[in-house]
């Protein structure tokens, strides 16, 4: 038995508040690093001590090991619990954890080097009977045998990054001409992200369920697992949705996957929580896919529907102590649903946005937990994944879960950078989700491309009444006007003329006093409001304003089945469009990776310009016009704010007056 009664959490956000919560449950001192872009993290303040490892890039801070331990020395810690991501499957640190005398929350350095190369796994899980999708792990990683091996899998193949996970280094490749270019972007993105680009192919199975076995073993040997979860609807190969049960499981092939995976974490003396990713196709079969040797994003959704907690369960396997478990005491009850809640923009092909929170509203309720690591005011930083929280509800039924979850989104109120809220709204509502029918294909299929949100005339009607009212407000307590004589002039009612933009072209609004209220025209649409006590009605509805802000000339608008924001555009002010196509700017903060073009290259629409990292992930910048580059203003290998220019190009004039 080992004993530890401080733990040091290598990790920041949601995970790390989560896992510091069952930790002082426990009884034990919670420690936290953070950097300065962290610095006001709710982890940070829950945490008994917290310490500064860095200024804010996770290559200087999260994921420098020496850094880590030696905040845990400084701390005192005797325990470090590394969380998902950044170091929580780097074998090197697991043993130099234990090399520094500190008891490691996870799985022996063997087990996780072992499992973390995606081609050696492979080959274990072949030795030990557990199904595999066909195709090449070799040593050979010339481009040359990788593009031969593919010929040899046949069409459509998967690449993938042996070291990596979270969809980075990985591409889906469905001729033999596009391979080349596809391993190059995966060797790059797997360079940058796991500092190896070994490659590992498969045959892509098409249309197939995401399903992973939760499995638990302690010191003894005693392995068990704890059902499965359902992880199909993804983009990008990035879970968006998870549930549990799997909504087409039966119980022989929940015993079948269950029985494989047990079997994979005993080839490997496993110790811990892991979780066995398989591949199950239209006709029941199933395929081993990677073992993550750590704590799942999603793991709410099992402790919801075993009743166990999973981080507690870690600490005592720890600790040396019996699970206290058998395979015959596992119980599944009812349904669980989780969503990501996400810092992008579905509409800019949901590109990681960044900015401060101007206002965090979770949702409450009964068998709703939200696991989130923001509050209003924090800066949502461009360093770190976009990943802001997670929500998740419980319900008898799976389809009880699914209303609950719903109706949690539509109270759950993020004001400040864009998130996908209404996305996961969308997908939710979606008749094959909605069916159990969705599949690792579902979001292509269905949402790609997505189509361009429209603000609707009721609802920026609905903005310049709020944003009238604002002022009306701040006129009054400005000239002590009596609220009867708000909006009167000598001459009889005045006539409020208010320009608004939401994403698209400006909209102008007129408003007009009214005996019963105030009338709105947008465009050729009339629209009436009246103030009813605290309702607000809209041409006879009561409108359901959950929230509203006002920051500046910026109106965040929540109205549950929407969250908008909309900006005033006063008198000689111009849209916030961008300069121009021939301008191209920073869509964020990131790291350059690659300049492409060079001053005099001629460019169409669609020719790659740069390459981005940001929020982990590679954002390829593309041309959006036609010309010659006549400016390159930012170089490879360098940090780039939000709005730099990268590169300007002179358009053509003739595609120019084509287009007009």
């Amino acid at each position: 038995m080992t004993q530890f009664n401080s733990i040091l959490v290598a990790n920041r956000g949601e995970i790390a508040l989560r896992i510091m919560r069952t930790a002082r449950a426990m009884g034990m001192t919670c420690i936290a690093v953070y950097t300065e872009a962290d610095a006001q993290s709710p982890h940070v303040a829950f945490s008994d001590r917290a310490i500064c490892i860095g200024a804010g890039p996770v290559g200087d801070s999260y994921l420098d090991a020496a850094k880590v331990l030696a905040a845990a020395t400084e701390a005192g810690a005797e325990a470090i619990h590394p969380g998902y991501g950044f170091l929580s499957e780097n074998a090197d640190f697991a043993q130099a954890c234990q090399d520094a005398g500190l008891t490691f929350i996870g799985p022996s350095a063997e087990a996780i080097a072992l499992m973390g190369n995606k081609a050696a796994a492979k080959r274990r899980m072949i030795a030990a009977g557990v199904p595999c999708v066909p195709g090449y792990e070799g040593a050979d990683q010339t481009a040359k045998s990788l593009q031969a091996e593919a010929d040899k899998i046949t069409y459509p193949v998967m690449i993938k990054a042996a070291a990596g996970g979270g969809g980075r280094g990985m591409r889906l490749v469905t001729t033999a001409d596009d391979f080349a270019k596809a391993l190059d972007l995966a060797k790059s993105e797997a360079l940058a992200a796991f500092g190896s680009d070994e490659m590992i192919l498969e045959k892509a199975v098409l249309r197939p369920r995401h399903v992973e076995i939760q499995v638990f073993a302690d010191a003894s040997g005693h392995t068990i697992h704890l059902g499965e979860r359902d992880c199909s609807v993804q983009r990008r190969h990035q879970k968006v949705v998870e549930e549990a049960p799997c909504p087409v499981m039966t119980p022989d092939l929940r015993t079948r996957m269950g029985a494989a995976a047990v079997e994979a974490a005993r080839a490997i003396g496993y110790l811990g929580a892991g979780t066995v990713e398989f591949l199950l196709d239209e006709s029941g079969a199933f395929y081993f896919l990677e073992m993550n040797t750590r704590l799942q994003v999603e793991h709410p959704v099992t402790e919801m529907i075993t009743g166990q907690d999973l981080v507690a369960l870690q600490i005592r396997a720890a600790k040396g102590e019996p699970l206290g478990l058998t395979q015959e005491e596992v119980t599944l009850t009812g349904h669980a649903i989780e969503v990501r809640l996400y810092a992008e923009d579905p509409a800019q092909d949901f590109l990681p946005q960044s900015g401060p929170i101007s206002l965090w509203k979770p949702a409450e309720g009964v068998g709703l937990r939200v696991d989130a690591g923001i509050t209003s005011g924090q800066e949502v930083s461009a360093f770190y994944d976009p990943m802001l929280a997670k929500v998740i509800a419980h319900g008898a039924t799976r389809a009880e879960a699914l209303q609950h979850l719903r109706a949690a989104l539509s109270d759950t109120v993020l004001f400040g950078p864009v998130c996908n809220r209404d996305f996961l709204m969308d997908v939710l509502a979606h008749p094959v989700f909605v069916a159990g029918e969705a599949t690792t294909s579902f979001i292509g299929e269905y949402f790609d491309p997505l189509p361009q949100p429209e603000v609707a005339n009721a609802d920026l009607a609905l903005a310049a009444t709020l944003i009238y009212g604002a002022d009306q407000r701040a006129l009054a307590q400005l000239a002590d006007i009596p609220a009867e004589l708000l909006g009167w002039s000598s001459q009889g009612v005045l006539q409020a003329r208010m320009v608004l933009q939401a994403g698209g072209d400006p909209v102008t609004a007129l408003l007009r006093h009214s005996p019963d209220g105030i009338r709105v025209q947008v465009g050729a649409a009339q629209h009436h409001l009246v103030q009813q006590g605290d309702c607000l009605r809209l041409d006879g509805l009561r409108v359901d304003l959950r929230n509203h802000l006002l920051v500046d000339d910026d109106l965040y608008l929540a109205t549950g089945a929407r969250m908008l924001k909309l900006t005033r555009l006063r008198a000689g002010a111009s849209a916030t469009a961008a300069a121009g196509g021939g301008e191209v700017r920073a869509p964020m903060h990131g790291n350059l990776l690659e300049i492409c073009v060079r001053a005099g290259d001629q460019v169409e629409p669609g020719t790659r310009l740069a390459v981005l990292e940001a929020m982990k992930m590679q954002h390829e910048i593309l041309a959006e016009v036609a010309g010659t580059v006549s400016e390159v203003a930012a170089v490879a290998a360098s940090q780039v704010k939000a709005g730099d220019l990268l590169v300007q190009i002179e358009q053509d004039n003739s595609a120019q007056e084509a287009k007009i």
